[in-house]
């Protein structure tokens, strides 16, 4: 259950962009952790923020209006492996080249990469870690099997 937060120039991808960059990178971030086919229960929590700065918020060295983007994905203790580390930054980055429509801000694409302490991700008033996400899962496996028991 990642939150990724995108912060970017207001101007830099198309007014009504938010539905297609969220949707794209959630489900990219969800394929990196292994997850091939999501559940509603992946799909309502993973989360997307999309903050649309001023052109003069984002600075570097050289500018002090620039036009990088920067995608930070929290995760949950060990949700990504270091292959999913790799899939995932080229993901991020390539999806929001493509959506801006400038295949040059694939160089300045910053993928920021964090995983959330042992019991440092809370979620249902509750402070998961190993166990709490491990036995969450479960109960969401043991749901899906219930509900396609269902179905035949």
């Amino acid at each position: 259950m990642p939150m990724i937060d995108v912060y970017t120039p207001e101007n830099l991808f198309p007014a009504d962009a938010e539905k297609e960059l969220g949707t794209a990178l959630a489900h990219a971030v969800l394929r990196a952790e292994g997850v091939a086919s999501p559940s509603p229960f992946h799909l309502d929590n993973t989360a997307v923020f999309i903050h649309r700065l001023k052109a003069t918020d984002i600075h570097t060295g050289s500018t002090n209006s620039a036009n990088n983007v920067r995608i930070q994905i929290i995760t949950p203790p060990g949700a990504l492996n270091r292959e999913g580390q790799k899939q995932i930054t080229k993901e991020a980055t390539e999806i929001v080249a493509r959506i801006s429509g400038d295949e040059t801000l694939f160089k300045r694409t910053w993928v920021i990469l964090t995983e959330a302490s042992e019991g440092g991700w809370g979620l249902q008033g509750t402070a998961f870690g190993v166990e709490e996400f491990s036995a969450l899962a479960a109960r969401a496996a043991a749901a899906k099997a219930a509900q396609e028991a269902i179905k035949e």
